[in-house]
């Protein structure tokens, strides 16, 4: 008896031991689903394609083609695995992490304006090269983040959750943060790491430093951040936030410290080939009954 698999997309390979049912995560599901054993749950998708995982009775695993999936542990029931996308977005952020600071540093904001309206008006930027960037967050994003910045000849200091070799641990920041030009935040969502950037950390930064964030919102407090940015304290890239979307009416948004990009940080044209082969490598792997990649544990 052949196994089904419930895919986002209908132009992958599928073993001849598999049968598919596709769904893309707009409208309904198809109907009877009882029988599908591996779900690869469509990307970017919004909160409704997470919601089919309890109703299918037969699910032995979730191949999500996010990082993080926090998000997704409440839902997926005793035995069943769970599959992360790991790898498929480093470049792509990197790039979006890189951007951000380079437009921030190099005042394109403010060049856009002015050949809006013809301006010649010149002035010296900022830069990156020879700045002291704190990466925190030092997983697989975090690596391809730091490549992009040595090339750029900045001093990487890496920090993650616990210090090892080479490595802060993120209780150090407190002793990090007033050497710090740069700040690049790349933490996934946990109670840990919920608001490890506050009023404290802020203030602790010198004036003028630049806060990135490429992982969660919720990793800085937002209200916190208002305030230093308005006040000319510290400048902020964002791409992520808290709340998500931003109330289009929220402050943040027209500060001139201030850039921000709507959460597209992974969603390059190079997510797709590689999200295309993950998920085509862990069909096969599925239906010759072989350990899936990228298990969560």
């Amino acid at each position: 008896m052949t196994a089904r698999v419930l895919l986002p997309w209908s132009d992958l390979a599928v073993p001849a031991e598999l049968t598919a049912a596709y769904y893309d995560g707009q409208g309904a599901p198809p109907p009877d689903l009882d029988d599908v054993e591996l779900y690869v749950l469509p990307y970017d998708s919004g909160p409704e394609p997470p919601k089919l995982i309890p109703r299918l009775p037969s699910l032995k695993a979730v191949q999500a083609l996010s990082a993080g999936v926090d998000g997704l542990l409440p839902l997926i029931p005793d035995g069943v695995r769970l599959a992360n996308g790991r790898g498929l977005h480093d470049l792509s952020v990197a790039e979006h992490a890189l951007a951000l600071i380079l437009a921030a540093q190099r005042f394109l904001p403010r060049w856009f304006r002015q050949q809006a309206t013809g301006s010649w008006a010149r002035e010296h930027t900022r830069s990156l090269a020879d700045c002291r960037v704190l990466l925190v967050g030092y997983g697989s994003i975090g690596k391809a983040i730091e490549r992009y910045l040595q090339a750029g000849e900045a001093e990487v200091v890496p920090v993650a959750s616990r210090a090892r070799d080479g490595v802060h641990g993120i209780d150090e920041l407190p002793d990090l943060l007033p050497s710090a030009d740069i700040v690049v935040l790349v933490l996934p969502e946990t109670p840990r790491t919920r608001g490890v950037i506050g009023s404290q950390e802020l203030a602790a930064l010198p004036e003028g430093a630049l806060v990135v964030n490429v992982g969660r919102g919720s990793a800085i407090d937002t209200g916190a951040l208002t305030t230093a940015v308005a006040e000319g304290r510290v400048r902020a890239a964002l791409d992520v936030v808290d709340p998500e979307p931003l109330p289009a009416d929220h402050p943040l948004w027209t500060l001139d410290g201030a850039i921000i990009t709507p959460h597209v940080a992974g969603g390059s044209d190079s997510f797709y080939p590689r999200a295309k082969r993950l998920v085509e490598e862990q069909l096969a792997r599925f239906a010759k009954g072989e350990p899936l990649l990228n298990v969560v544990t």
